[in-house]
């Protein structure tokens, strides 16, 4: 049995996750603490666009990013000149499952950073530290419950991306083939043994993902009862 796909998958989850973490918590951030009224319709806006892939058929989310990284894409011919080419790569896989997982990565990520208490924020600014310090020693780990399940989503939502992949990486044995493309190539070939195996690998790195989110549920309302 080819495990490519599994490896595939993986690489690409990782890497996507990796960035969406990144992305996703200063995206998040920058919109939960302005809280200029005057800006509020900016914030909706960006909000809206942030959270769009969430809702959005993962094949029009694929249609867009041929639009701007295709060869004739607005992004595409910039890349091309610089002998960098996302379509049908690993790249492209890595980039649509960003984009497909983003959302939720910030919207978690979000929740958490409107739920902390401000008084912690302004007793470091009070103290002289720095904003970055103030980030890094207070809000993150006021807020790490959250910002992790984030980050568990956003993993298992990279691992099982397939509409956005086909469009962009393809479906190329080896190269770009994921667990998810691997599913489709086997029940449209009648491989049923080759699906079934796939299909439960994916629910089961998923199901495991989702374990362990509740796992620090559990640990978080533990925490909170022992204070």
């Amino acid at each position: 049995m080819d495990l490519s796909p599994l490896f595939i998958s993986l690489k690409v989850a990782l890497f996507a996750t990796c960035i969406t973490f990144v992305l996703g918590l200063l995206a998040a951030w920058l919109l939960a603490k302005d809280e200029n009224p005057k800006r509020r319709i900016i914030k909706g806006v960006l909000d809206g666009l942030f959270t769009l892939p969430m809702v959005l058929p993962p094949t029009v989310v694929g249609f867009f990013l041929l639009l701007l990284f295709g060869r004739n894409g607005l992004f595409g011919e910039l890349l091309e000149k610089a002998a960098i080419s996302v379509v049908f790569t690993l790249k492209g896989a890595v980039l649509a499952a960003v984009v497909v997982s983003f959302p939720l990565m910030y919207r978690t990520s979000r929740g958490a950073f409107e739920q902390l208490d401000k008084t912690l924020v302004y007793a470091g600014r009070t103290l002289g530290m720095a904003e970055y310090k103030i980030f890094l020693k207070i809000i993150l780990p006021s807020c790490w419950p959250g910002v992790i399940a984030g980050t568990v989503l956003a993993f298992a939502r990279s691992l099982g991306e397939f509409g956005a992949t086909a469009m962009v990486a393809g479906n190329i044995p080896n190269r770009t083939q994921t667990m998810a493309l691997a599913i489709y190539s086997a029940v449209a070939g009648g491989n049923r043994e080759a699906a079934y195996l796939w299909v439960g690998v994916t629910m089961l790195l998923s199901f495991t993902s989702l374990m362990l989110i509740n796992a620090l549920a559990i640990r978080r309302k533990k925490q909170e009862t022992q204070k």
